[in-house]
Order: C-alpha cells, then structure tokens, then sequence
C-alpha cells in the first residue's frame, strides 16, 4: 500500500499524509464474525475516568479475529483483504475446506486466492502457522503465542515480527524488535511473515478533527493548568521550565522503568535497547 498526500487547498490537507487503502474489501464485514462495540470512554467498570482524553469518535463493530489458529491440518482459502477499525494492521477472510469461516491477522504479501495451513511439519510459506520447532532461525513471523495454546501475544501489530535466534532445550529464542531476547516454549505458535499495512507509522492526521473521529478529545498541557491540577502547574507566567516532567499523579515521563514481573524475569535473556534522549 502506498501513502496518499493531499494538495494544500486548506491548512489540513496541507500536512495530511493517509495510507492508500486501494485494494482492500469494499464492503461490509462477515456478519456471524462481528459483534457490537461499546465504547467506553476512557472509564472502568465503575465509570471513574482511567485514561483520560479519550470519548467520542465514529461508531465500530468488533471482527472477532482468531489468534488461536487451531484449526490444524486443513487447507483455507484467502477470500479478501479487509481493514480493521479495531487494529493497525489488516485482517484477512480465510475458507476452510469444511466450509467454515475465520479472521486471521494479514500479513504482508499475501493476496486473494492463496492457501495457508495450520499445524505441525507445514511448508515455510508466507501465512502458514506452526510450533517455533518447525520454523527455522531467522525467518520473520508474528502472532507469537507466550505459552502453548495461549493465542497469539506478541508482534501483532501493524508492519511488526519478530525472529528466531536459536535453541535452548526445550525453548527458542526470540529477538524482540525492541531488541530484547527472550525465552518461548517451542510448542508455541506462530505465524509466518511479516505483518501487513508498515505505513501506518508516517500517517499524519493533519486536523484535530480526524482525532475526534478516533475517539481522542482535546489534550490539556499541564504547564497551564493550576497546582491542584497538575505538578506541572502553577507559577508566574510562562514557567514551564525548572520541572521534572511527570503525568498528572506524578510518576516520571522520561524513561522510568515500571516492568515488576519477577515470574517471568528468567526468561528474559537480554533486555531491550536503551533508548538514546537526544539532547
């Protein structure tokens, strides 16, 4: 897909960059694989406010994709190539020969007609999906499932995979695109490829509208508001410098470290890259 950009007829379209959708479904969803979405504005169960910012935007029903995939040793078609409200990357409609119907994660390269299978021993081909023991080191895949038969986990959004870097016993190690490299059970699945639509990252919205239209509302800085607000409120004028940036209950902006799952520490090989700040 290529990126779409708009002449300047107005300050929008002036910096509006979209992604070309050209090729994808036209029409509705499959109907018996969509249910309604209630949104939720931002609130829990209770309706307190937890990520704040956030109401509004266009109506979206929920495609019940199937990140299990264990529907093994039967051969499905791909029907179309469709976009996911609910997702970055795009989704794909597969027959089975038994006649059933599903959503599988799209990735990139595959098109209208190809067959893709499930299960063990199955052919390296792009969309095929089985144990990290089948699958060679290096190759690309997504939809990688943490513990056997826990559905697919990691890199499953839009322009994503991760890579096989090796055997430890009964384990294969994963590199992140973060760049960290961790231990997985070599039962797991996972999907060959690498996942569909990687321009999503230089969409530009180029109005404020098109946000509302996702659900974000306007954004409040901080350094305006009052010190009852916000830490970062209050002073004589303009102050907004001399502070430590933090969020609205406090907690550091700039890279605090809030990773606190000691279970898994021991699978965790070598953690990510540490980011470069520029300066």
């Amino acid at each position: 897909m290529a990126l779409k950009t708009f002449k300047p007829y107005t300050k929008s379209t002036r910096g509006t960059i979209l992604v070309d959708r050209t090729g994808l479904w036209k029409g509705k969803p499959f109907k018996s694989l969509v249910e309604p979405k209630n949104s939720m504005k931002g609130r829990n169960n209770n309706g307190h406010i937890t990520s704040r910012n956030r109401a509004g935007g266009h109506k979206q029903m929920y495609r019940q994709v199937d990140f299990y995939r264990k529907k093994f040793d039967m051969t499905a078609t791909v029907e179309r190539i469709e976009y996911d409200p609910n997702r970055s990357c795009y989704i794909m409609l597969v027959k089975f020969e038994d006649g059933q119907h599903c959503y599988y994660l799209a990735p990139q390269k595959i098109k209208e007609g190809d067959t893709i299978e499930n299960g063990s021993k199955k052919e390296i081909k792009i969309g095929n999906c089985m144990p990290l023991q089948d699958i060679p080191v290096g190759i690309n895949i997504h939809n990688v499932e943490l513990q056997p038969g826990g559905g697919g986990k990691i890199a499953r959004s839009a322009g994503t995979s991760v890579s096989i870097g090796g055997l430890d016993g009964n384990y294969s190690l994963i590199k992140m695109a973060s760049g960290e490299v961790r231990k997985i059970d070599s039962r797991s699945l996972a999907t060959i490829g690498v996942l569909s639509n990687p321009d999503q990252k230089n969409i530009k919205i180029g109005k404020a509208g098109r946000s509302r239209w996702l659900g974000r509302r306007p954004h409040t800085r901080g350094v305006v508001m009052n010190p009852v607000d916000h830490p970062h409120g209050g002073g004589e004028g303009k102050t907004a410098g001399g502070r430590h940036p933090v969020s609205p209950t406090g907690q550091s902006a700039k890279g605090l470290k809030t990773r606190d799952n000691k279970r898994t520490d021991k699978f965790i090989v070598r953690r990510r890259n540490k980011r470069k700040d520029s300066k």
